[in-house]
């Protein structure tokens, strides 16, 4: 069976680094065949290191869809703001597409691409990883199996870390709202899609608090400088940006993101010259940077959902998932689940790390989602884990948290199909 051969929309860490490298370990299943950069640098750099002819690298998206290359699908991994009319556009030249998070940041958007799907009869799948993740599965057979009964309510924290939040939402490219989206949207689209997976049912309302409590000038120590660099307090500030991005074995995400030269004197250029050696305290974010947000479902289901920079990224995602006959206590970074039964005391906990550890792929999400994809292209029915109306209905849950936090109300859902 031949490779299915897919178009990249964006040289970025997603596009480059997560999901084309599956085509370098599995050619006989992918082939990368196109690409759209702006950035030369990073196209050059792409069309390296996935065998592309200059004829296949492009620098915009439209120059690519419009070049007539034979492909069976679009990676849509451009910037947040840049998703909705490439996708449209690839599906209406024949193409199936699968698109990074979040795919749109309003419900009009959302809704085009939904009928875009409808209308021309391609398949639109979205970059959802945590459902091919071991963990989330795990979690998911042990309540269909019915051990601990009902699930009646979920309490799920995103922790996004304190030097993550530092590097992507407040020195970063989703800093700030009108350049990309909300924070709940930008980075937990995931996890409110993942409640839904767990629950089984369409989320109805939900109400959110949240506000951009501490990055903000009024926090700035006394005596702190514009940049780290120059910083007389910077060895005492968990912000420091030279104790992130010049540890000097650490040459991947996040410092391939500040800089492609990430020698000493590259990183150091970079902390000098660019947004990633600013002081967080004096940028210009204005995102969240703590947001807890109450959802419920169908048949009374409810679950809150905690997005904070406030702690350690080691821990990554944990849930506590309460059910009529028993509870489930687990953290994803070393994929530890700890099931109480209710009906005979017992407990009993796992504990399976990955190797390579959380960081590797979304727990190995990032190539399960390619794999899936690829079972899909091939023919396989329900190889895909989520529809283009699950995937819209997390992206809504996320824009009602924004609305309800912003307005102070309860905000009801209404989903597509």
């Amino acid at each position: 069976m031949n490779p299915v051969r897919m178009i990249v929309l964006g040289a970025g860490a997603r596009g480059m680094d997560a999901y084309a490298p599956y085509s370098l370990i599995a050619p006989d299943q992918l082939k990368i065949v196109g690409v759209a950069e702006p950035r030369e640098s990073r196209r050059a750099a792409f069309a390296a290191r996935y065998g592309l002819p200059d004829c296949a690298a492009f620098s915009d998206w439209r120059e690519t869809l419009s070049a007539g290359i034979e492909a069976d699908a679009v990676l849509v991994a451009t910037q947040d703001n840049q998703h909705v009319d490439p996708a449209c556009l690839a599906m209406e030249r024949g193409y199936d597409v699968l698109l990074e998070k979040p795919i749109a940041k309003t419900e009009s958007e959302l809704r085009r691409i939904y009928d875009t799907s409808l209308r021309t009869g391609k398949r639109a799948a979205v970059c959802h990883v945590l459902r091919y993740t071991r963990f989330f599965n795990t979690l998911k057979a042990i309540i269909d199996s019915g051990e601990i009964g009902d699930v009646i309510n979920i309490s799920h924290s995103e922790n996004i870390g304190y030097w993550h939040m530092a590097h992507s939402f407040v020195r970063g490219n989703w800093r700030r709202e009108d350049e990309t989206s909300p924070m709940i949207l930008a980075k937990s689209c995931h996890d409110a899609d993942i409640l839904l997976y767990l629950v089984g049912k369409d989320c109805l309302r939900v109400a959110s608090f949240g506000s951009l409590k501490h990055f903000t000038a009024e926090n700035a120590p006394e005596g702190s400088a514009d940049r780290c660099l120059d910083c007389p307090v910077a060895a005492t500030c968990p912000y420091n940006a030279t104790r992130l991005y010049m540890i000097p074995f650490l040459t991947g995400w996040p410092v391939s993101v500040i800089t492609d030269d990430v020698s000493a004197e590259g990183r150091l250029k970079a902390l000098r010259e660019g947004p990633y050696g600013r002081c967080v305290y004096r940028c210009d974010n204005d995102v969240v940077d703590h947001q807890s947000t109450v959802l419920e479902f169908e048949g009374g289901v409810t679950a809150t959902l905690t997005v904070s920079a406030f702690t350690d990224f080691r821990h990554g995602r944990t849930i506590h998932i309460m059910g009529s006959h028993g509870e489930i206590r687990a953290k994803m970074s070393d994929e530890t689940i700890e099931v109480t039964n209710f009906r005979d005391g017992s407990v009993r906990t796992t504990e399976n790390p990955l190797p390579g550890g959380m960081g590797d792929g979304h727990g190995g999400g990032d190539f399960g989602l390619i794999a899936s994809f690829i079972r899909m292209e091939r023919g396989e029915d329900g190889a895909v884990k989520s529809s283009i109306r699950d995937a819209i209905q997390s992206h809504l849950i996320c824009i009602a948290a924004e609305d309800s936090r912003k307005n102070h109300t309860v905000v009801d859902i209404h989903n597509v199909g």
